[in-house]
């Protein structure tokens, strides 16, 4: 899994704990002062750290906020449940429990606002949040399979693609439930949600039809 920051540069090597300390400043700072009054400054200040420190490590405010946030969905986990819907309900319910966090919340929405006039800052959520988190659903595709719950998907790219569309599908749900809709993914919402869900993954594709 890549780091959840960016590469240093030559010189004084890196400190996982000050990295550690800036990052949940920075998410200490998006709660107390809101994205447009957060700066590097403070963030420094909260961490016990020079400013210094965070320009040899961050470019700017936006990059520094991506990777604060990325680090919380690091803690997303699959574990075995015992069935493809009971795993699919289970990381669900936990990213539904991130994004209410107001850290992640704020952090989320500000950083993607932004990404519209930011190609780099669009690609910087891509790799850090988007790629990095892909990894719950290879992981539960590949356990369903082992399973015998999902067939096998010989063609690499095919497999890549269905990928692509599971984890668009379970993002793009739980954060307009949770951040655009402003409802709560409880339990019914999840069960539910997860019905429609392995209805169109188990389902197989379907021939078109003239007319």
């Amino acid at each position: 899994m890549q780091s959840s920051s960016p590469a240093g540069r030559a010189g004084r090597p890196r400190s996982a704990a000050a990295d550690t300390a800036i990052l949940a400043a920075t998410r200490a700072a998006l709660v107390d002062l809101g994205w447009s009054k957060l700066t590097l400054g403070d963030v420094a200040a909260r961490a016990g750290v020079a400013k210094t420190t965070l320009y040899r490590r961050w470019a700017g405010k936006n990059e520094l906020v991506v990777d604060a946030v990325a680090e919380l969905f690091d803690e997303l986990e699959l574990p075995d449940r015992g069935s493809l819907s009971a795993d699919i309900e289970g990381v669900v319910l936990q990213f539904a429990a991130i994004l209410a966090r107001p850290e992640a919340r704020s952090g989320l929405m500000a950083v993607v606002a932004e990404s519209t006039r930011d190609e780099a800052l669009r690609e910087r959520i891509r790799t850090s949040i988007v790629e990095r988190q892909k990894r719950l659903v290879l992981e539960g595709r590949a356990r369903a399979q082992a399973r015998g719950e999902l067939p096998p998907e010989p063609d690499a790219a095919e497999a890549a693609r269905t990928a692509d569309l599971i984890f668009d599908m379970v993002a793009g749900a739980v954060v307009h439930r949770t951040l655009v809709s402003a409802e709560t993914a409880n339990g019914d919402w999840v069960r539910s949600f997860t019905q429609v869900l392995l209805w169109g993954l188990t389902s197989g594709p379907t021939e078109p039809t003239d007319g």
